[in-house]
């Protein structure tokens, strides 16, 4: 094993080790200081003023480990990555999502440095390791928004067809959460939830924008806002509002018909390059290795990735069109 392995497995213990000491000794002042800090709010209560609204608070953490929790609420990336694991449905916060990454680098890079037998292979696959659990997230992120959208059009029925019945508003909204699956039933959930423990209606609709940032949620909730605010028949506009959502879906899969070439040619042109390597290090080893241990291999590959990506992006830009 050599130097640079043994260095690497060294940190991480190290790492592990005070991570887990300041866990243990830290925990129970985290949860006294914030017992204190709730109370210190309800005795700060009467000195609202009156116009002051109030506000529906849920207290987050982005990790169990309280030191590092006060860390990473520093940061606006971090945050960004604990609302991303929320719009993915995945039940991680924001630091352990962020240890898997690390380790993930790290068992990338060991097996990278075996493999390759050069420093600069172990960073690379340092860089993709990390990489990894962030793509699998915005994958299921994506997933998720597809799938929302694609039952979206069936939620609002249910919400006309429960005031054109002669229920309001906000009891509809509950009728969505047991009529329709995930994930259209837990947004609408907390949806019904937040207007129900006393947070307006208009900013309980702005958070579901906030949660899920599509187009079609959108329009939803400005209609929903206008009609609240000028009158109107709620239950045609509703009608007419998933009437609009689904003519759009029928022209995005025209679009997608239509650039089916184009993303067939984006997959061959980026999964050429791999396979023909791979191919030939196992027909003909001796063929391929001077581009991975020559310098002059070295600056072709990288070449070759930079090429590459600029081709997927501008393929992309190409076939992405906007409905």
């Amino acid at each position: 094993m050599s130097a640079i392995l043994v260095a690497l497995l060294v940190l991480v213990l190290v790492a592990l080790a005070v991570f887990s000491v300041i866990m243990l000794f830290d925990q129970r002042r985290a949860q006294a200081r914030l017992i204190k800090e709730r109370l210190a709010d309800e005795s700060k209560a009467p000195e609202r003023a009156d116009d002051d609204q109030p506000a529906l608070i849920r207290d987050e953490q982005l990790s169990n480990i309280p030191a590092l929790d006060a860390i990473l609420r520093r940061s606006d990336r971090v945050s960004a990555i604990q609302k991303m694991l929320l719009q993915a449905g995945i039940e991680l916060r924001a630091g352990n999502f962020l240890g898997i990454c690390a380790l993930a680098g790290i068992a990338a890079a060991v097996v990278g440095y075996n493999v390759g037998g050069r420093v600069e292979f172990a960073w690379v696959a340092l860089l993709v390791g990390f990489l990894l659990p962030y793509s699998y997230a915005s994958y299921k992120r994506t997933k998720r928004f597809e799938k929302f959208e694609e039952m979206f059009p069936e939620a609002i029925d249910t919400l006309a067809r429960a005031v054109r019945a002669g229920h309001a508003f906000t009891t509809a909204l509950e009728l969505i959460t047991s009529e329709i699956g995930e994930p259209i039933a837990g947004e609408f959930r907390q949806l019904y939830e937040e207007q129900k423990f006393g947070m307006p209606v208009r900013d309980a609709l702005m958070n579901l924008t906030d949660r899920v940032p599509l187009v079609d949620v959108k329009f939803f909730v400005t209609a929903v806002m206008l009609q609240r605010e000028t009158g109107g028949n709620l239950a045609e506009i509703l009608d007419n509002l998933s009437y609009v959502i689904r003519e759009r879906f029928k022209i995005q899969r025209q679009v997608r018909v239509y650039t089916a070439q184009g993303r067939l040619t984006m997959a061959l042109l980026m999964g050429m390059p791999p396979v023909i390597v791979a191919v030939m290090s196992t027909l003909n080893p001796s063929f391929i290795q001077p581009l991975f241990r020559d310098p002059i291999g070295h600056t072709l590959i990288v070449a070759g990735i930079t090429l590459q990506t600029v081709g997927y992006f501008v393929i992309r830009k190409i076939i992405k069109i906007q409905v």
